[in-house]
């Protein structure tokens, strides 16, 4: 008699067959859901060219096999095979935790597509998997762990430190406590150029102190370097870390190189000083960047303090001297104006405009107060030659930029010496080298420096380029602070304060073409130091001549008026004819001179800056031609500072705009300023005493 619940339950499910029907029929897509699996649990890039099934599928090709051939023995044996894939994971850098999330994956992905596929998950087949998964990620995992543990791990990580060692620029030395230096890495006999047998292994500082004398160490400030100033020894004398001792030695090829050297204490547990680790690093390329940029440094320094000492009050006073000196050319036409029409006009209408005029003089005055608040010069004995060489050196690097560098030939004459301040001086020339270097642009060119002495004790220095000639128009303006002109005013007015500078010097700075259309030279003249003081007392000894000795005139008639601005000359002689004088304009010192010769003049009232030669040397010359006669300097510029030597020369300073009663009161005197006073009116300064 049958039992009828017995006809109900279903035969059991043999879990080997149904794990294997599903691998055969969805193996590809167990693969690929295993894969995708494994990228979102371990973050898994998805590389180009990285196949990451390729593994996965073999695993799973050799559990097909196993559950065909073996059987049930596939529990144990499965495992096995999956038991290198640890070690590769290992090798792929794969942590554990990876590892366990990716067997876990595979039993999700069986589970899920048995179900899936049967409609149903027996008991039987999902004990089955888990049981099947669970050995296989033991054993990848004790593989891991003992590939983790291994001593080939021990001894790769051995050999990868060990080739740092060799490979790394920084050198380790260890030092036990008693001294002796039990090791050292190759870098170490590398940096300081001799063999590790030198370094290593003595317990006396003999070797060494051997080692330091055969490379020449010695400190960044050139003092032997000694074993005691080893970081190793301060760090076991200390018991502390010692940073930054930087050490210069020799290269055995030749050249030097500059270490630093570090030490660091190592303690035992106990607290025991075991040993000293010490380094020594490569500092030579930036030891060498660093002595560039301080070179450098200090040589800008050198040109700032040089070129720059007297930025915000001497730029800005000669700025405000030459403004002053063009404006006063106009005051001055302006004044000599209303003189003329005060004759034929209302007085109080023009007398209101005079007084316009002289409260801008005033105003132009204060503006000049800018230049005497100078930096004050320190004059001395300069030696013309050297200063040549040590301009040169600072202006080197400015001329030999660009493609096409400038040569500068030096043309040097006997050692000489002139008077003035040596700074200033240098600076004079550097000024001259970089004006022709803006001169000549970038086609480049060549410079030459020529020094020599003159007769009469002058000595005359020459920077002559190989440039295009000057204009005539060029070379009057040269020197105009003013000058409008493209490119022109940086340069003209550097020209104009170098050139007040040599008029104090009691000399001048003149431009000039080369014969032949070869190019063109500044010139600048200065008498010898040997001399200067001769000169001076000279001149000084006239002036007490005259005091005592004032010179007799004749009624003064002819006057010879030089200035090179036209209508300033033009009304200062409209104004003198009118008073009753016989008035010559000349518009040039070389004209001046050419006239005084043609007919003697009983004055002359000369502009102190002209193009080609200034007023003081037009007095020079004429002073030698005719000591009695009156010489008067008319000028815009601010005469304090001037070189006493040449205020020497002349008889009286009138400041533009002029006074004209002064004037004729000055020209109208039967004796010398000295004697009367009349240089000393007002709108004059006279010539300083003796």
């Amino acid at each position: 008699m049958a039992i009828p619940f017995l006809q109900d339950t279903p035969p059991p499910v043999d879990p080997v067959a149904a794990l294997l029907q599903l691998l055969e029929e969805e193996e590809e897509r167990v693969v690929r859901l295993w894969s995708k699996r494994i990228r979102a649990e371990t973050y898994e890039l998805d590389i180009p060219g990285r196949n990451l099934r390729a593994p996965l599928r073999r695993l799973v090709d050799e559990l097909v096999r196993l559950l065909r051939d073996r059987g049930r023995d596939v529990l144990v044996l499965w495992p096995e095979v999956v038991r290198p894939h640890g070690a590769r994971r290992y090798d792929q850098r794969f942590e554990v935790e990876d590892l366990a999330r990716e067997f876990k994956a595979l039993e999700e992905v069986l589970l899920y597509v048995y179900a899936r596929r049967n409609g149903q998950l027996e008991p039987e087949v999902a004990t089955f998997i888990v049981e099947l998964v669970g050995e296989a990620h033991a054993s990848a995992q004790a593989s891991f762990a003992r590939v983790l543990r291994t001593e080939e791990v021990r001894f790769r990580e051995a050999a990868v430190m060990e080739s740092v060692l060799h490979h790394v620029e920084v050198g380790i030395l260890l030092a036990e406590v008693d001294g002796t230096v039990s090791f050292a890495t190759p870098p170490v006999s590398r940096l300081l150029g001799v063999p590790m047998r030198a370094v290593v292994g003595s317990r006396s500082q003999s070797p060494l102190t051997a080692v330091l004398t055969q490379v020449n160490a010695r400190q960044p400030n050139g003092t032997p370097f000694k074993v005691a100033d080893m970081p190793f020894m301060r760090a076991m004398k200390e018991r502390g870390p010692v940073r930054g001792v930087m050490m210069v030695v020799e290269r055995p090829g030749g050249g030097e190189a500059t270490l630093e050297l570090s030490a660091t204490p190592v303690w035992e547990e106990g607290g025991e000083l075991a040993g000293v680790l010490q380094t020594f690093t490569d500092r030579t390329e930036a030891a060498n960047k660093t002595k560039a940029l301080m070179s450098a440094h200090d040589e800008v320094r050198r040109l700032q303090g040089r070129l720059l000492q007297r930025t915000r009050t001497q730029a800005l006073g000669q700025l405000a001297s030459g403004a002053a000196h063009a404006l006063n050319n106009f005051l001055n036409v302006l004044r000599l104006r209303i003189t003329l029409l005060r004759r034929d006009s209302k007085p109080e209408h023009l007398d209101a405009l005079d007084k316009t005029v002289g409260q801008i003089g005033e105003l132009v005055a204060r503006l000049q107060e800018f230049n005497v608040q100078r930096t004050e010069e320190q004059l001395a004995d300069v030696q013309v030659d050297a200063t040549v060489h040590e301009a040169l050196e600072l202006a080197r690097a400015e001329l030999e930029q660009g493609e096409h560098p400038i040569g500068v030939e030096l043309r040097l004459g006997q050692p000489c010496a002139v008077r003035a301040d040596p700074g200033f001086f240098r600076e004079l020339v550097v000024n001259l080298l970089l004006a022709t270097k803006e001169r000549l642009g970038e086609a480049g060119g060549r410079v030459a420096v020529e020094s020599r002495t003159e007769p009469a004790g002058w000595v005359r220095l020459r920077v002559e380029d190989s440039g295009t000639l000057y204009a005539e128009e060029e070379m009057t303006r040269m020197f105009d602070p003013l000058n409008r002109e493209a490119g022109a005013p940086q340069l003209s007015l550097l020209l104009a304060v170098a050139r007040n500078q040599v008029q104090r010097w009691g000399g001048e700075l003149t431009v000039e073409n080369l014969p032949g259309g070869d190019g063109a030279a500044f010139v600048v003249r200065l008498p010898l130091a040997s001399s200067s003081e001769e000169v001076a007392a000279e001149r000084t000894a006239a002036g007490r001549s005259t005091t005592v000795s004032p010179r007799r005139f004749q009624q003064t008639r002819r006057v010879l008026v030089v200035d090179d601005d036209p209508d300033n000359a033009r009304m200062m002689a409209e104004v003198l004819s009118e008073e009753g004088y016989d008035v010559m304009v000349a518009h040039s010192g070389d004209v001046a001179l050419k006239l005084w010769e043609e007919r003697r003049y009983d004055a002359a009232l000369l502009d102190a800056v002209m193009p080609d030669i200034s007023g003081w040397e037009v007095a020079r010359e004429l002073r030698k031609r005719s000591p009695h006669a009156l010489l008067a300097i008319v000028t815009g510029m601010d005469v304090r500072g001037q070189n006493r030597a040449n205020l020497a020369l002349v008889d009286a300073v009138f400041r533009k705009p002029i006074d004209v009663g002064a004037l004729d009161e000055f020209l109208g005197q039967s004796e010398s300023p000295s004697a009367s006073g009349g240089g000393g009116s007002a709108g004059s300064v006279p010539p300083p005493s003796s």
